[in-house]
């Protein structure tokens, strides 16, 4: 993953870009590094760069609860989070990691309880133009579904 300047994300590559605003094409290649998101044509993947939006969590404060409904899909862009799962060793969580793609698309309850470690600067992609995006463009539809099974199948493998 490409090196992710926070003040370029904050400000924009334009000077007067709006905190908050769509984070676009520029993080296309962010999103390409998502295995979720990696074999999706780059107009795909550029179609939902433009739904991204910049979101601060502050040190020790919950980017997610573990049972909280599932709205957003987030990567890491700047900063540590730790990621607590029931009956699992915590797992260190970086730049470039995300999480949140599963109740994205189903919008059921969290099923970890992630902290930043760090200030954390993340990506946040809101399920319902992610959903809306998706049911206006079936090939983006079908090349979410074939990579959502490829993850399914490598999950299923390694715990064998």
């Amino acid at each position: 993953m490409r090196k992710v300047g926070v003040e370029a994300l904050i400000l924009g590559s334009k000077p007067g870009t709006d905190k908050g605003a769509p984070l676009g094409p520029d993080w296309v290649d962010v999103l390409r590094d998502i295995p979720l998101f990696a074999p999706l044509s780059k107009r795909h993947v550029r179609r939902i760069a433009n739904l991204a939006r910049p979101r601060r969590f502050a040190v020790g404060s919950a980017i997610v609860r573990k049972g909280q409904r599932g709205e957003t899909f987030f990567v890491i862009l700047d900063g540590e989070g730790t990621l607590s799962l029931p009956k699992r060793r915590n797992r260190a969580l970086k730049a470039g990691d995300f999480f949140g793609e599963l109740s994205m698309l189903d919008g059921k309850p969290r099923s970890a309880t992630i902290i930043a470690k760090t200030p954390v600067l993340a990506m946040a992609i809101g399920r319902r133009p992610f959903l809306k995006l998706v049911a206006g463009d079936s090939d983006l539809a079908l090349g979410l579904l074939k990579a959502l099974s490829e993850r399914l199948r490598e999950a299923d493998t390694a715990e064998r």
